[in-house]
């Protein structure tokens, strides 16, 4: 049925490039999305018949550029993805919907690769119903071409949205886990066979770990496993419970990730490796979620971020709910199994700071709104299935090619810095956190350009003697080692947040500033674009996700000095991802607690106090209306040691200790922080 269904669409979409029959401005697009499609259907022969992965790296190599090189920024703007150009060949509203309807096209490159045919008809089929309705007459009802995505989006749902969670938990689902395990590493062929768009920055990546000797490749593996196991042990979860790890990583680390998988089946787990999704039904905005390869084009992905709202509604809302509820319930086994994430990131890309399109699909505030109750319930749901106070997480991350000339030292540099010894750390850390827990509040003052002027508020302790306010974090779920942090107490936290230059999320910020009031945010703004307006949008759409506020989630301050150092020394400081970049000096996160969904489990530093500061005024409404305590986001923002002029503990009778004077660590026994500044 599903290979009729195939054929049927192929043999009808064959017959498009030569026919006549829509008006000549809308001619163009359909045949080359035609020409694409038809493309796809070669490389589908080629896959099922076994002779794509026998082909010679240059076949491979130019099979991926015919893939991808019409989104890449070359010929990104002539071309039918990019919602500007379609605008002005087709007209406003025609040129929106073609253009999310050739994105959504483009996700059969992953299909292809993955031999999902009922996708492919899916999708097919979807193309010929709107091709359909440009036969025979000039310009079709706007509103029937909208009714035909929403009820694609709507009736497909439970096929995209339900094979996803499925692709989430179930480790049967394998086609990424079958190529790491059985594919010759050394043969760099092998990454061309994901479907993803391969970069110099994957291929140059795999290159250098071929060049490492095995010792290497196995400690990069461990300290990633083992701090996933450290996080379950440090929170008290049983990690023998569960049976599934999700591995997430960019492709080129597979020789590392094969040897995780080794280390994750001693501790009776099975991995998921998921591709990052590719449908308007499953991805979320720009964000990659899983595996990929290369972004072949930020601004492509910036554009498409908001397609949904073509059909974004409580009706679809309520059917993607139920889809969720419904498979959820399907596979609770399975779900109860899943352990959570363990994530490899990648940094070292040229910043980015995205073209605002007003050709872009946007979400109006209705659907604002409505995004951010699916956002709730949503969690809600895979919080009942997938408890948080039974799951862990790990987060690492490396350096890529692009980063510079010094790309294998800097490489070294890191494997160093992931594996700094956490017993130092623990040390000086404890020493800070005794200082800390004696304050009222916490003063923190930029610096010369920088005009960061806040108060943070702190818990009280009841008990000092067995109860602590900051947690002493040393390397498990985050790695590298160095911070202490906190849930700030929100009322009574006030001031400005300022930072000169920050990349959250692959998006670059420039003098990014936010106002604080009783710890929520009050105002916003940064100087990316000549409009305030503008940059006031970006942080609301990236940064707040669309909330009218956020609450200061976390308050912590970095100590690894020696990260600090080395991304001065070679001149990476804005190309650091956050996971680093918050253990060189204070960081303010916005959104959620470090301990959302699982508060009410005590949690212990290593000298045996409880950490009581897991709660503020937000998240205790989970215990009267959880949909009211989350807000399911958590940026951190930090702000380096040459841009801070201090961090100050006042105590109750207006006593203080500084712990940070001009960038360097002055509370006796933090001093040894700063031995790699003073080299």
């Amino acid at each position: 049925m599903i290979t009729e269904r195939y054929e049927l669409a192929i043999g009808r979409i064959r017959e498009i490039p030569e026919e006549e029959t829509v008006a000549d401005r809308f001619r163009p697009y359909f045949r080359q999305v035609s020409h694409f499609i038809l493309m796809l259907d070669d490389l589908k022969k080629e896959i099922e018949s076994g002779r794509y992965r026998k082909q010679s790296l240059d076949v491979l190599k130019e099979w991926n550029r015919k893939l991808y090189e019409d989104i890449l920024p070359e010929k990104y703007e002539a071309g039918y993805a990019d919602p500007a150009y379609a605008v002005r060949m087709m007209g406003e509203e025609y040129g929106q919907i073609l253009s999310f309807l050739y994105t959504e096209i483009r996700g059969a490159i992953a299909y292809t690769f993955e031999q999902r045919e009922e996708y492919l008809a899916i999708v097919y089929e979807l193309f010929i119903e709107v091709y359909n309705c440009f036969e025979g007459r000039e310009l079709p009802e706007i509103r029937e071409l909208k009714e035909i995505v929403y009820w694609y989006a709507s009736d497909y749902c439970d096929v995209f949205a339900a094979d996803r969670i499925c692709e989430q938990i179930d480790p049967s689902y394998s086609f990424a886990v079958d190529i790491i395990r059985e594919a010759d590493l050394t043969d760099l062929r092998y990454l061309y066979w994901f479907g993803e768009y391969i970069s110099e920055n994957e291929w140059k990546t795999a290159e250098h770990l071929n060049s490492l000797d095995e010792s290497v490749i196995q400690k990069m593996a461990d300290v990633y496993t083992e701090g996933y196991r450290m996080g379950f042990i440090n929170t008290g979860k049983d990690l023998s419970k569960k049976s599934v790890v999700n591995i997430r990583y960019v492709l080129g680390f597979e020789r590392v990730v094969k040897k995780a998988i080794e280390n994750f089946a001693k501790m009776g787990l099975q991995p998921v490796i998921y591709r990052a999704a590719v449908s308007v039904l499953t991805k979320r905005q720009q964000h990659k979620v899983g595996y990929y390869g290369g972004i072949a084009n930020k601004q492509y992905e910036y554009d498409h971020r908001n397609d949904q709202g073509l059909f974004l509604g409580k009706r679809f809302v309520e059917r993607k709910l139920e889809v969720i509820s419904h498979v959820y319930e399907m596979n609770k086994e399975l779900a109860g199994e899943f352990a959570g994430p363990a994530v490899m990131e990648v940094f070292g890309e040229q910043p980015f700071s995205p073209v605002q399109k007003n050709e872009a699909i946007h979400l109006n505030e209705k659907q604002e709104e409505i995004s951010l109750v699916y956002d709730s319930r949503s969690g809600q749901i895979t919080n009942e299935y997938i408890r948080g106070d039974e799951r862990s997480f790990t987060i690492i991350a490396y350096p890529i090619p692009e980063i510079g000339p010094d790309y294998p030292e800097i490489f070294n540099e890191i494997i160093r810095i992931n594996t700094l010894d956490a017993k130092v750390y623990e040390q000086v850390q404890q020493t800070m956190i005794d200082a800390l827990d004696q304050g009222e509040y916490v003063r923190i003052l930029g610096k010369g350009d920088n005009r960061t002027n806040l108060t943070v508020q702190l818990h009280k302790l009841r008990d000092p003697e067995k109860e602590t306010i900051f947690e002493n974090c040393v390397a498990d779920v985050n790695i590298p080692v160095g911070e202490v942090f906190t849930s700030p107490v929100l009322e009574g936290t006030n001031g400005v947040l300022h930072v000169s230059r920050v990349y959250l999320n692959e998006l670059q910020y420039r003098d990014l500033e936010i106002t604080f009031s009783n710890g929520m945010i009050a105002d916003y703004r940064c100087g990316n674009f000549e409009r305030e307006s503008d940059g006031k949008k970006y942080i609301s759409d990236n940064i707040l996700h669309n909330h009218a506020t956020l609450p200061m989630g976390e308050f912590a301050i970095g100590t690894n000095t020696t990260a600090y150092v080395a991304a001065r020394k070679y001149q990476m400081e804005e190309k650091m991802p956050i996971l680093i970049a918050e253990k060189t000096g204070p960081h303010f996160a916005v959104g959620d607690t470090c301990y959302s969904w699982s508060e009410d489990i005590p949690v212990y530093n290593p000298n045996g106090k409880e950490i009581v500061a897991r709660d503020n005024s937000v998240s205790i409404r989970r215990k009267e209306d959880v949909s009211k305590a989350y807000y399911h986001c958590h940026t951190d923002i930090t702000i380096p040691y040459d841009e801070l002029g201090s961090i100050t503990v006042v105590k109750k009778n207006g006593e203080q200790t500084d712990i940070i004077r001009d960038g360097r660590f002055v509370l006796p026994g933090t001093e040894i922080l700063n031995e790699p500044l003073n080299k």
